[in-house]
């Protein structure tokens, strides 16, 4: 269950970030406006909350392993949102960032 959790939780983070940054492109680099750019700053302050609420206590692990699901949430977000069409190289660069997510969260510790 707090593995679910944790996945859960890396998967809303990913979605308020990229979204965010997203966001905040289209607001000012495809001239939407501000209200665009606000929605954007208030979903990256979102993140950075919803980050806080993994249950591992350490704040460099949590914050390298979801390096690896914004590398694929990105590849993902760009396939839905703007079209982007990732190679097998994208692919495959994103399922080693996965696997390494998988390795620091979720590999066997001794304690």
């Amino acid at each position: 269950m707090l593995i679910a959790r944790s996945i859960a939780l890396f998967v809303l983070a990913a979605l308020l970030e990229i979204g965010g940054a997203w966001l905040v492109w289209q607001g000012a680099r495809e001239h939407r406006g501000w209200a665009w750019i606000g929605a954007g700053i208030i979903a990256l302050g979102a993140y950075g909350f919803v980050a806080t609420l993994q249950p591992d206590a350490h704040f460099g692990r949590i914050l390298a392993a979801y390096g690896g699901v914004f590398v694929a949430g990105s590849l993902a977000w760009g396939m839905v949102a703007d079209g982007y069409r990732p190679d097998r190289y994208d692919v495959t660069g994103a399922l080693v960032c996965l696997a390494g997510v998988a390795l620091i969260m979720y590999g066997p510790r001794g304690r």
